[in-house]
């Protein structure tokens, strides 16, 4: 019970950090390409993984974990921040934050056929309700959304979903922060290139809040987050504390309102809390 309890509160906190990637990815990718951003968030957020694994002296992991961590690599550290700038080109970010209503049923399934998870039949309704309501409420929004924006939303949620499940499977025996840290450095010398190709001509004319983003979704989003997210999944359950994924559209819709002005309907509201509402009967059934 104590460690259920503390993988679902670690989840938690996982799921506030992450709640304000993508209004700082909406502020960063007005001054930088999305390339260039996904780049360098990676490159930033390796070098301080990086200076972990050696400071704390932690031993290699294994030519058998190689696979796993290249597809938490293609997941988190370069899938999902990649096809979310690009997708904020086209959408709000209070737009997209909704799609991540998606999140725990495409982790949950992941974490069936990568993690050997089964959880009771009624989990699947609450899930599979909670997700039913982000998608209609997305087919609802007419004119005023970008196919080209949604179909890289889902793409990106698809990534992140087998990243995550991926990431907690591997993190029972590597631990949390090692994973995203291995893949963060696995990763390091393509994102190192990329960068280096798409460069800015100048950096110049940056805003402060284009800088500070940029620091936000290198530290907190690419490296701090992950460290409570794959603790929890991997403590309370990948399909279980996965569903916490279910909150993260109202704190991220609120810092979208309050931060960046955006304008909020009240049809998102009524998602994001209806939503909200399957996370206890999904977290009973587990």
């Amino acid at each position: 019970m104590h460690s259920n309890t503390a993988g679902w509160g670690s989840g938690l906190l996982g799921v506030i950090i992450f709640s304000a990637s993508l209004p700082a990815t909406r502020v960063a990718v007005g001054d930088f390409s999305p390339l260039f951003l996904t780049s360098i968030r990676a490159v930033i957020a390796a070098l301080l993984g990086m200076a972990l694994l050696t400071l704390l002296r932690q031993s290699r992991p294994r030519q058998a974990d190689l696979g796993s961590l290249v597809i938490v690599a293609l997941g988190v550290v370069v899938g999902f921040p990649l096809m979310t700038a690009l997708a904020l080109q086209h959408v709000t970010s209070a737009h997209s934050i909704v799609f991540i209503g998606l999140l725990p049923l495409v982790t949950a399934i992941f974490g069936v056929v990568r993690g050997g998870e089964r959880p009771h039949p009624a989990f699947w309704l609450f899930s599979v309700t909670g997700s039913a309501l982000v998608a209609g409420f997305a087919l609802t929004q007419g004119g005023s959304t970008s196919l080209t924006g949604d179909l890289l939303m889902v793409a990106a949620i698809v990534l992140c979903g087998l990243g995550y499940a991926e990431g907690a499977t591997l993190s029972r025996r590597l631990g949390g922060w090692q994973v995203i840290s291995w893949a963060l450095v696995l990763s390091l010398p393509v994102m190192a290139i990329i960068a280096l190709t798409v460069w800015p001509d100048t950096l110049h004319g940056i805003s402060p809040p284009a800088w500070i983003s940029l620091a936000y979704v290198s530290v907190f989003s690419m490296l701090v987050g992950f460290v409570f997210w794959y603790r929890g999944l991997a403590l309370g359950g990948i399909a279980g504390v996965g569903q916490l994924q279910l909150l993260q559209p109202f704190f991220g819709l609120l810092l979208a309102g309050l931060l960046l002005h955006e304008p909020v309907a009240w049809t998102m509201i009524a998602v994001t809390v209806l939503v909200a509402a399957c996370v206890a009967g999904a977290k009973r059934f587990a």
